[in-house]
């Protein structure tokens, strides 16, 4: 096969534009001291904050930044233990020892979601006050009852939705479950402008902690989707800069593609996730996660489990599809390669972890990004390569 797993739609024609403009005036930092109108930045801040019905939104250099931030904005200090699934890719776990908390890995079900009632044991046993919750590769937990553990410990919710832009649970999206959410602006991600980060919240001393944070120096005001001025009366001189903010060209970037181009990105990926579940539904030695009603996902990916299969095997599966020019990602890989790693790779957490099914779970974990350059017809080819691959392996 010659399919390229990595291509990504050309920007909209009005990113484009914005971008040129900028570089024709040369205004590419967000803040100007003298008669500037609202920035890209700042347009970009007001316009998600509003697709998502949040009254503030800071925009940022990564989706790391913003978790980041919104940890540090949410009062995790140094030495704060922080929950977080054991299952979710290398910023994630970054994030918190950015905040020089220390993790307390959750444990993950057979359907990629943190496991509910190691979250409450370990609430319970370690007295951890916030939990980073990564909807990792778009899979999203019952959030109800995520909600009511977390009510019940006094766990205060900050989520990874990096994978979860314009996804929901119950036809609320996810990014406003939380005290803060955290998306990404990265290529490959739902909305591409090569890098960057959106922070959303309702809390208006977290929105102003993260505004300065981020690098505004005094020149908040000239952010749209920001509290009002006496809530950074509280915080200005007590919040250190840390140069984080989001330039004008990725903001003019990806402007144009929220709202109905969004929209229609997340059907489309449905559909090919659709198309690709289907195909290989019935194939021996492969299982596709449950997803339940509630969850309204937007799959620009598909995980699907290698199960009942010694690493040896599965290490030949994932060679037999690159040799048929069909890159699958394993997460069961003794050593990190590419983007994806795992708990066991990060070893500057110190003492091991309890994870009882992470081993067996993401042992057998495979992933295959879901390009919209897809039609049916490579989705089904796709699923016949890896079916062949499998056939081969387990021979």
């Amino acid at each position: 096969m010659a399919l390229d797993l990595t291509k990504q739609e050309a920007i909209p024609e009005a990113g484009i534009q914005a971008a040129l403009a900028l570089f024709q005036s040369g205004k590419l930092h967000r803040y100007g001291e003298t008669g500037a109108k609202p920035s890209e930045a700042s347009a970009l801040e007001a316009e998600f904050a509003a697709e998502l019905g949040q009254p503030y939104c800071v925009a940022m250099n990564s989706c790391g930044s913003t978790m980041f931030v919104a940890l540090k904005a949410a009062g995790v200090e140094p030495g704060d233990l922080v929950l977080s699934n054991c299952f979710t890719l290398a910023p994630v776990p970054g994030a918190i020892a950015h905040a020089g908390a220390k993790p307390v890995l959750v444990d993950v079900t057979d359907d990629y979601t943190i496991d509910l009632a190691d979250l409450d044991r370990k609430a319970a046993s370690t007295g951890a006050k916030t939990l980073l919750l990564s909807h990792m590769r778009g899979h999203i937990c019952n959030m109800d009852a995520l909600m009511a553990i977390a009510l019940h410990h006094g766990i205060q919710v900050i989520e990874d939705c990096a994978h979860t832009m314009g996804a929901s649970w119950k036809g609320k999206p996810t990014g406003t479950w939380g005290r803060a959410g955290c998306f990404s602006l990265q290529s490959y991600k739902h909305a591409n402008a090569g890098e960057g980060g959106l922070l959303v919240t309702a809390d208006p001393d977290i929105a102003a902690r993260a505004i300065l944070y981020s690098g505004s120096y005094m020149l908040y005001a000239s952010h749209l989707a920001r509290p009002d001025a006496e809530v950074f009366e509280r915080w200005k001189y007590i919040t250190p800069n840390f140069s984080l903010r989001m330039s004008n060209v990725a903001a003019a970037v990806a402007r144009p593609q929220f709202g109905a181009v969004l929209a229609d990105r997340c059907q489309r990926w449905n559909l090919r996730y659709g198309w690709m579940a289907e195909a290989l539904g019935n194939s021996r030695h492969i299982r596709l996660p449950h997803r339940p009603p509630e969850e309204g996902y937007v799959a620009s990916s598909l995980q699907f489990s290698a199960v009942d299969l010694p690493a040896a095997t599965i290490e030949r599966f994932i060679a037999g599809c690159a040799a048929r020019g069909v890159h699958v990602k394993w997460f069961g890989a003794e050593t990190p390669v590419g983007f994806t790693s795992v708990w066991s790779h990060w070893r500057y957490f110190g003492e091991p972890q309890d994870l009882p099914n992470a081993e067996r779970v993401l042992g057998g974990l495979c992933d295959i990004r879901l390009p919209l350059s897809l039609s049916q017809t490579d989705c089904e080819a796709i699923a016949a390569t890896i079916r062949d691959a499998m056939t081969d392996a387990t021979a």
